[in-house]
Order: structure tokens, then sequence, then C-alpha cells
């Protein structure tokens, strides 16, 4: 059930359709929050530690995002991160720093030239639910790419791969468990076994899932679905489509240069990781037509 709108102000402006990015690790959420930080008007931040902080404890125990509080906390945490402050693009992570074409501390962008929010920070996909409750008039964008280029990309980020040690299976890590893939509770054994390839493509496969719950539950004014690859092939195209969804201006400028990101799994994966991520996803990849039967 969807609470009562709330009103957010947020550096004096009411939050009104704010934009998440959604979609597996490495899915071109990033891409595309580079160029809506580029978007006049837009204040787009990517990944700060205080909403990390919130959706991480989620990830790790579902159970806390479906209690009544979820959404307060999650509201509380975007607030404090959508903040312009002297220093506060200190906080950000590098790729965000860089977007925003900052050099020092900041801010990346003037409080009297905002008028919309976003998010493009990872993992929003496993929280959309509750970002849905904590703003029903949200827009959110979703990105879908093939799970063999996510995989080869996941295994290359280190990030991604701390996920997977044994130290996330402890401090009551509930299963199952969206965020690391697993359904079941008897797969968590199975899980632990598996090599690094098996779990991004678990992760892929639990996020492409959730995309398409999505799909089936918000109309399409309000979620935009893209593939990855018609950003970096298509660009200008991608920036018209969305700039129409989201009502607003986006320099198609941004999404030029990652050609080598599409189909780059032929080169980047081993035989027996191309074997592996497609044993665990075929059924996904083959609906989304990155694989024929």
């Amino acid at each position: 059930m969807r609470l009562p709108p709330h009103i957010l102000v947020v550096n004096g402006v009411k939050v009104r359709r704010p934009v998440f990015l959604l979609g597996a690790p490495h899915s071109g959420a990033a891409l595309l929050a580079r160029a809506l930080k580029r978007s006049p008007g837009f204040h787009m931040t990517m990944g700060r530690a205080s909403v990390a902080h919130v959706l991480y404890a989620f990830a790790r125990k579902p159970s806390i995002a479906r209690t009544s509080g979820a959404v307060r906390v999650l509201r509380d945490a975007l607030a404090e991160s959508w903040q312009v402050l002297p220093g506060s693009c200190g906080e950000c992570a590098a790729p965000c720093r860089e977007a925003g074409g900052v050099t020092g501390a900041g801010p990346c962008v003037a409080t009297g030239d905002i008028v919309r929010f976003g998010e493009g920070g990872p993992d929003l996909i496993y929280s959309a639910p509750v970002l849905l409750q904590a703003f029903p008039d949200a827009r959110f964008v979703q990105l879908v790419r093939d799970g063999r280029d996510v995989a080869a990309d996941m295994l290359a980020d280190p990030d991604c791969l701390a996920w997977f040690r044994p130290a996330m299976l402890s401090g009551g890590t509930e299963f199952p468990n969206a965020f690391l893939g697993v359904s079941k509770d008897e797969h968590l054994e199975h899980w632990k076994e598996m090599p690094a390839a098996g779990k991004c493509a678990l992760r892929w496969r639990s996020a492409v899932r959730l995309s398409a719950e999505l799909r089936r539950s918000l109309p399409a004014a309000q979620l935009l679905t893209l593939r990855y690859e018609d950003l970096v092939r298509a660009p200008a195209q991608a920036a018209a489509t969305l700039a129409e969804h989201l009502e607003t201006r986006v320099p198609k400028v941004a999404l030029y240069g990652h050609e080598a990101g599409a189909g780059a799994w032929r080169s980047r994966l081993r035989p027996q990781d191309v074997e592996l991520v497609e044993r665990v996803a075929r059924k996904e990849l083959t609906r989304l037509g990155y694989l024929t039967s």
C-alpha cells in the first residue's frame, strides 16, 4: 500500500518527481547519471554514503525494507544526500565528482538552479518498492544489459567481488536474498561453492527479475526501460527517449564513447566463465534476446 503524499523540502526546493536509475551492477546507471548531472535543473547524486548504508542494510536483511520505518529512513537518507553544502561534494565517490566536473570539494550545483532531484548510485533496484512508497510520483529508469558483459565488469570490480566474501554471510544476513540472487534457503550451500562468475550471473538474474516485476506493476508514464546497448550504439536516440520520459533536456554528448562496452565479454570472459554465466542465467538471457535457444 502506498503512503499518503509526503512533502519533502531540500535546499528550499520541494522534491517533486525525483528520478531513480535502476539496474544490475554495471548495467549503465552510472552512464545515465552522468548525463542527468549535466541536465539543466537536475541535482543527481550517485551513491552517497548516507544512501548506500541504508540500501546495503536492506540488502543484507530484506525484512528491514518491509518494516513501517523503512520509508522514512530511506527518504531521510536521500534528503541528506541531496543537501547542497560547502564541501559536500568531498563526500561523493570519484565518479560522481568527475561527472559533475568537480575538482575540489564542491558543491557541484547551485541551490538556486535546482528544480529536480535524482539518485543514480548502484543497487537501487533492490529497494525500488520502498522508493515508490517514499516518492509515489517518482520517475524510474531501469537499465538492461547483456548479463555476460555485466559479469565481465563485475569480475573486474573489487567492490562487487567484496559481496561474495564469507563476511557477507555473517551479521545476520537473511535468505532468501534478492541482492545475492539466492532465491531459496536450500540454495545457500551451493552459492558458497559457486565460482565468482556464477555469483555475478545470479546477481544479474535477480535484478532482471525484479525489473520485470516493476515493469508489470508501474504505468508506462512512470517507468522507462532502456538497453545499455542502445545507449552506446545510438546515444542521440536514447537521449531523446530519456528526455521525453523525464520532460527535461538530456545532453547526448555524455553518452558517447562507450561502444567497447557492448559485447566485450567475448574477449574478457574465460570460456568456462561464459559457460557458467549462460547456464545460470539462460532463461533471462534468452528472454531478453541476448542468447538464442
